[in-house]
This record gives C-alpha cells, structure tokens and sequence, in this order.
C-alpha cells in the first residue's frame, strides 16, 4: 500500500516564545503533520512541554498532531495527551512493562496508535502488535536532542520495517536527522512520514518554512 508522504515539522526547533504564531506559519507553510516531542528527563536527557502547552496550540491550527512520547512510564499520562488535543499518541517499545496495553489504551481514547523504535530497538519488538498499531516511527537518530545526525544504518531499518508492513495500511515515519539530503534514502526505503525540526525551522516565517518543506517534499520524490 502507499501512503501520501507528509511533512511533519517538530516544534522542538521552533521559536517558544511564540509557539503558536510558529505553528500557524508552518501550517501555512504546507506542513502535513505538527510532530510534538515530548521528553521527561528521564527516559531521554532532555525535557520539553506537556499537555498543557499541547492544549494551549490546538486552536492554533486543524493539522494532524502527531505526539511522540518519550517519558516513562507512559500510561498514566495518555489520557491527558488526549484529552489536549493529540490526533496520533506514538509511544517507545520500552516506556512501560505492557506494550500492547499502552496501545489498547490509546485505541480506546479514540486516537491513532504508534510505536517508536529507537535505533538499537529490533523490530521484532512489533512482530505481535503489528494489526494494533496505525504508524511505527523509525528513530534514525538517538533520542533527546535536536540537530543530529541521521544514522544511515537505519535505511536498512526502515526497509525491513516497510517489509514487515507488507499490505497493512500503517504509516512508516522516521525522526533524526532529516533534511533535503537524507530523505531521498529513507523514501526509497518505504518511509512516508517524515519528522523535520531544525530543516524547517530556519529563518523567520511562512515563506522561508514554506521553501523548506518544499525542499524536503521535492528531494523525497
């Protein structure tokens, strides 16, 4: 099956002190997706927002938000990340000792399920929740800080990820590292859903953001 490529700017690299004027402008911009890393400080070194500032961006734009958690435990929190406004909760194969209830959960908040494998995560994590689960997110980086370099091993990744989907309708999405030069790669290797924070977030406002994402959409083929 093939799925539309989208865009999925992450506000990490925008501009927090107007966040909602970014997410207005990238969005017009022809951002697909808006990508919302969330980080706790624990399972990864950095710490972010949470689903106060996600609420406080919904009235900002209708595109799709697209939360990536990386916070353990996970649980406790998926309520309020849907409760704020999250369309897709993707959460990590290792944010709590049940993946396939954290995917349940999700399911039954009426929201699109995702897992994340980071780059020394083996697929087979999945092989059992692959008819629960509506994206997987391929870190081609490690995760918890902007501006990376992408792994060009995790091409290899994403190919035997697109494999494992075979006909099911799941969005393949990679995050790290991706700019006009290493989406190509990560296309041709099935990837739809591609994650851009530092590649969009450049300059000042719609028309650089815009000329941005077209970059990326023009080099993903």
């Amino acid at each position: 099956m093939t799925l539309p490529i989208r865009i999925a700017p992450s506000i990490l690299a925008a501009d927090f002190a107007k966040l909602g004027q970014e997410v207005r402008d990238v969005t017009e911009a022809g951002a697909d997706w808006i990508h919302l890393d969330v980080m706790d400080g624990h399972f990864v070194p950095n710490i972010s927002y949470g689903p106060d500032v996600i609420k406080a961006l919904r009235p900002h734009t209708t595109a799709f938000f697209d939360c990536h958690l990386m916070i353990t435990p996970a649980d406790p929190y998926l309520e309020a990340f849907a409760k704020a406004g999250c369309d897709g909760i993707t959460v990590h194969a290792e944010s709590g000792p049940h993946l396939h209830r954290s995917l349940q959960t999700i399911r039954n908040l009426g929201k699109k399920v995702g897992v994340t494998l980071n780059p020394a995560t083996p697929l087979s994590v999945i092989e059992n929740v692959l008819d629960d689960i509506d994206l997987i997110l391929i870190m081609s980086v490690n995760p918890g800080f902007g501006g990376q370099k992408f792994i060009p091993a995790m091409v290899d990744k994403i190919a035997a990820a697109k494999a494992m989907i075979g006909a099911r309708p799941i969005e393949l999405e990679v995050d790290g590292g991706i700019t006009a030069e290493t989406i190509g790669a990560a296309t041709a290797a099935g990837a739809n859903v591609f994650v851009a924070g530092s590649a969009v977030f450049q300059g000042n406002g719609v028309e650089s953001y815009r000329q941005r994402i077209d970059a990326l959409r023009s080099a993903a083929g």
